[in-house]
């Protein structure tokens, strides 16, 4: 797969993700590396439970990059100190899915709505597949449609669903 960036996970010691994080662009810096090791994160959200929205590591112990695998690629991040292995069989890097990028928040998938509010579309999929609804929001930064759906004789419920599971009624 040379000269496809996918993103991989690497396993750190606990504590140690913004270290290995920081060591990896420093890396790209002194070996020049900007065109094979393409980005890293450290996934966190804001924790409730602490004040001044502080943030908390969504997995801690992992930090994530996106980058062209091969043997030398491999063996540079191997070699930061903090770093255990890639996430894999074996320690073999095993890429993240398109599924897995979306959910994790890591990638967005580029979407595009073929309707708009005031619209009558379909519901492909899902527990409400085969009904019909009008559209009355659109976010396409969120893969969002909010509908109005008939779901019992005349009693309209309002449903978020994402944007590929409606489509336009011709």
């Amino acid at each position: 797969m040379a000269g496809h960036a996918r993103w991989y996970v690497i396993h750190t010691y606990s504590g140690y993700e913004k270290k290995v994080e920081a060591n990896i662009w420093k890396l790209i810096e002194n070996r020049n590396l900007q065109e094979v090791i393409i980005d890293t994160r450290v996934p966190e959200a804001e924790d409730p439970d602490k004040p001044d929205g502080a943030k908390v590591k969504i997995f801690p112990g992992y930090v994530f990059i996106k980058m062209i695998m091969s043997d030398d690629t491999w063996h540079a991040v191997r070699g930061i100190r903090g770093v255990t292995g890639f996430v894999g069989p074996e320690s073999k890097p095993v890429p993240l899915t398109e599924n897995e990028l979306i959910s994790m928040k890591l990638e967005k998938r580029a979407v595009e709505a073929n309707f708009e509010v005031g619209d009558t579309v379909k519901i492909l999929e899902g527990p409400l597949a085969g009904y019909t609804g009008k559209v009355i929001d659109v976010s396409v930064e969120q893969n969002k449609v909010k509908m109005m759906v008939d779901l019992f004789m005349g009693r309209e419920t309002e449903v978020d669903l994402e944007i590929e599971q409606v489509e336009p009624l011709d």
